[in-house]
């Protein structure tokens, strides 16, 4: 039986496999593209590896992407039909029992078995990479943090590893709101991988929640070759720049990264890309930004997918394309199918919670909030601002349904909410010139210029950085 580096025993996976499964891992940790390639040349080499088929089915669900799991469940099955139970070792059988409560559709179930694997095997750096995503998927912060921070301490600096989990626990750490310590981290990730595409995704995600706009478009620009193409997170981070140049009030700045970066001719129709670019549209959207053309091509991308339930925060960004799009029916018709879908979900499949509780409820204000029933869509979100991390993404990601309530109370004329909702969000993000712009809008709904005025001026000088 071979072993990896870390001294940690691989059933059925032979010395080529191995070879391939640890370049598999380096792949998988820098986010490049070729980490399928490397899988699957583990199991053409060792088809009965245990970990070469747990890799595969990892690789099936992280993606979000329902017809990559279901055909990750069918191999999966195949594999698990034919192994003796009793050979794979005490951690390939946890690994085993996760990524089946994944592929059934317990993503929690999963998440709590990985955390189980890391407490036992913490150089298992499958278990922590794909438990780190599950937090991620499920907006569970505090285990983000966590399940890399217990982990860290069993590892060496000069570990070649060590860098990518010092950005992933960045990302925890600033989804926790360690934002300080959350730099540190990812900049002392990057000084060990420069091209650390999570690390630098972690880096930005700071800036972004402490108002550093102009300190993320330099941080950026100057690392353009680590990160700007070539990787599965490039559209992400396009995505991050395209938020720092909103906040600044480059509006052709925005549409150039989007035309260019974010949804194009040549992109792929994956979920991952596809839900960016509907969260930075609707952003315009909110700012009655008319970008129809954009918004159609987007719908149509969304509408080619056929998705099924598979996961609720994809379901709200197809939302957010028919209704930016003016395509209210094709928005109404996904919140049906779901509908019917949960009347025979079983229990525990994650995803029917996640969209009974939060995604459907998020539809159909989105789809009240296109009707002009603004004050529908303030009820049917007030209830949720507190819970939306429970269907998955992050701060950053989940803010564009947080100002779609905060739009809703001012154009409802729901002025007592609008103007708790923008005192919390000034007190927590004092630099952030929409939060401002919005409290302007306020202001002047109460009737007072003066503050209006002073509003306005906070928010410019944000924009420019002064």
């Amino acid at each position: 039986m071979t072993a990896d580096r870390h001294g940690q025993r691989m059933s059925g996976t032979g010395a080529e496999a191995l070879v391939h499964y640890e370049q598999a891992l380096d792949d998988l940790l820098f986010f490049r593209p070729k980490v399928v390639e490397s899988a699957r040349a583990v199991l053409a080499s060792s088809p009965r590896s245990v970990m070469g088929q747990v890799l595969a089915a990892y690789l099936g669900v992280l993606a979000t992407e329902e017809k990559d799991a279901a055909a990750a469940r069918d191999a999966f099955d195949r594999f698990r039909s034919g192994l003796d139970e009793g050979a794979p070792t005490r951690r390939e059988r946890m690994h085993l029992a996760a990524a089946a409560a994944w592929l059934g559709g317990d993503l929690h179930g999963a998440g709590r078995i990985l955390g189980e694997l890391s407490v036992a095997y913490p150089h298992d750096v499958l278990a922590l990479f794909a438990g780190h995503q599950h937090d991620f998927l499920t907006g569970d912060a505090r285990r983000l943090r966590d399940r890399i921070g217990g982990a860290l301490g069993a590892w060496h600096e000069d570990d070649r590893h060590h860098g990518p989990l010092l950005s992933m626990y960045a990302f925890g750490l600033e989804e926790t709101g360690h934002y300080e310590r959350a730099e540190e981290a990812g900049l002392a990730a990057l000084a060990q991988h420069p091209q650390d595409v999570w690390g630098i995704h972690g880096v930005v995600h700071t800036y972004e929640m402490r108002g550093r706009f102009a300190d993320g478009i330099r941080f950026l620009d100057a690392r353009t070759d680590d990160w700007a193409a070539g990787t599965l997170l490039t559209v992400h981070n396009w995505w991050h720049y395209a938020l720092y140049a909103l906040e600044t009030g480059d509006t052709g700045r925005v549409l150039e990264i989007y035309d260019s970066a974010l949804h194009h001719e040549a992109s792929a129709p994956v979920a991952m890309q596809l839900l960016d670019a509907a969260a930075l549209l609707w952003r315009l959207h909110l700012a009655q930004d008319d970008q129809s053309a954009r918004w159609a091509r987007l719908a149509d991308a969304w509408e080619s997918r056929r998705d099924g339930a598979h996961y609720a925060f994809n379901d709200v960004h197809a939302v957010m394309a028919y209704v930016g799009a003016g395509r209210l029916a094709q928005a109404e018709r996904l919140v049906r199918d779901r509908e019917s879908w949960l009347a025979g979900a079983a229990p525990g499949v994650s995803n029917r919670a996640m969209t009974a509780d939060i995604g459907l409820p998020v539809c159909r204000a989105l789809i009240a909030y296109g009707q002009g029933d603004h004050g529908r869509a303030a009820d049917l979100l007030l209830p949720l601002r507190h819970r939306l991390h429970h269907f998955g993404g992050s701060h950053a990601q989940r803010d564009a349904v947080q100002r779609t309530l905060v739009e809703a109370a001012l154009r409802a004329g729901r002025t007592e909410l609008a103007r708790t909702l923008l005192s919390e969000r000034i007190q927590l993000r004092p630099v952030c010139p929409y939060n401002w712009s919005a409290q302007a809008r306020l202001e002047d709904r109460l009737g007072d210029p003066e503050r209006a005025a002073h509003a306005r001026e906070r928010a410019a000088a944000q924009a420019s950085g002064s």
